[in-house]
């Protein structure tokens, strides 16, 4: 789950002054925070990534992808011009860093007015030299880590603390108020249906809970899914503890109510999902096609409202075109996180080295520290996070 630095800078760059972020960790956390593709440069990959080495196209995945070191994946690009193998994109340690990733890093270390280092050890080359790019056009590097760092002699300040601390005094400061964070996964269940006749009317039918993102892929979210059906107490419960989740059963032709209890895995913010899937053997249940981003933010907006999760919404209903099978896309809110206050720190280092190198005596408040570093320059433009 993001922290409070990563909602932080997703509020900073929606308000214009974060302009790019550079990571050096492969969690996806900035990309499931909300900060934009195109200002993100993941120096060493991610592990949720997968990449396709013909056409480009990049797959975020809410799984972790099974290999490291750019090996094949078991999966495929969706381009149905490409369907090359896809390929993970972390780094292992004999790999160069990416020249893509690098070049915009080092563009916007260029440009930036504070490239600002956010606990990180700065010791990993190259990417610990990329702050001291901004130096040349005339910016300003602010250091904060609890440990001293080998860059701390080139920063204009240097501030040895908790980034979460720092930043919410910031963030307070800049009258910024920090959103809750809402993880929202999604889900496909696929009902499929063959009709028998004969002295009765019967039908065979089966049911999976599948990720959207292939049958075969991991539900990392899902931890169990139990099927009963409210309006036929003589069927048994069904109980699926793990992938794949797929129930078959066979039954006379007749209208069906279906309740799928979605078990949520260890660490989601509820326990289950209770969804109502009625069933019409002989009529389509109609498609549904709505604006995926759209519903998304109204599940946000009424989960942030509310206060919790596990509200859930259709997406996508279809058919598949010469089969009696039925697709349906689900979105459901697997967490929410608020950020309270974090109490102040009491006492915290803080070193502006310019200040030191000119020996003039310097005296800046623990909730000041960050915000020095744009005084007496005007608006700050353009800021550059590693």
């Amino acid at each position: 789950m993001p922290s409070l630095t990563h909602v932080a800078l997703v509020e900073l760059e929606k308000a214009g002054i974060l302009k790019f972020v550079i990571s050096q960790n492969v969690d996806s956390i900035h990309l499931r925070s909300g900060i934009p593709r195109e200002k993100l440069a993941e120096l060493h990959g991610n592990s949720f990534m997968e990449i396709c080495p013909s056409c480009g196209a990049e797959y975020l995945r809410d799984f972790e992808v099974e290999t490291i070191g750019m090996k094949e994946t078991p999966r495929r690009c969706s381009d149905i011009k490409c369907g090359a193998k896809l390929r993970d994109t972390v780094l292992d340690w004999e790999d160069a860093l990416p020249r893509k990733e690098m070049n915009a890093a080092s563009k916007h270390c260029r440009m930036a007015d504070v490239v600002l280092c956010l606990g990180t050890s700065l010791q990993i080359t190259p990417a610990c030299n990329l702050p001291l790019k901004s130096l040349r056009g005339g910016g300003k590097i602010v250091i904060v880590n609890l440990q001293p760092t080998p860059k701390d002699k080139k920063a204009w300040l240097v501030v040895h603390g908790m980034v979460d601390q720092v930043m919410a005094g910031v963030m307070e400061r800049l009258n910024c108020q920090i959103s809750p964070y809402v993880r929202i996964d999604l889900f496909h269940v696929i009902f499929n249906q063959t009709h028998c006749i004969g002295e009765r009317k019967y039908t065979k039918w089966s049911l999976r809970v599948i990720s959207v993102h292939g049958e075969k892929a991991p539900l990392s979210f899902i931890k169990s899914v139990e099927i009963s059906f409210p309006d036929r107490r003589e069927l048994k419960v069904a109980v699926l503890q793990k992938q794949p989740f797929v129930l078959k059963r066979e039954m006379l032709l007749r209208p069906l109510d279906i309740l799928l209890k979605i078990n949520l895995s260890d660490g989601c913010g509820c326990q289950f999902v209770n969804i109502d899937f009625p069933v019409n053997f002989e009529e389509s249940s109609g498609c549904v096609n709505l604006d995926k981003d759209k519903v998304i933010q109204k599940l946000k907006d009424v989960t942030v409202q509310d206060q919790c999760c596990g509200k859930f919404s259709v997406i996508e209903r279809k058919n598949v075109p010469g089969q009696k099978k039925e697709l349906s896309t689900y979105a459901v809110v697997t967490n929410i996180v608020k950020y309270g206050a974090i109490a102040p720190i009491a006492k915290l280092s803080v070193v502006n080295t310019v200040a030191k190198r000119s020996k003039e005596k310097v005296d800046i408040r623990s909730d000041d520290c960050l915000m020095a570093s744009c005084e007496g320059e005007g608006t700050m433009k353009k800021l550059r996070v590693q």
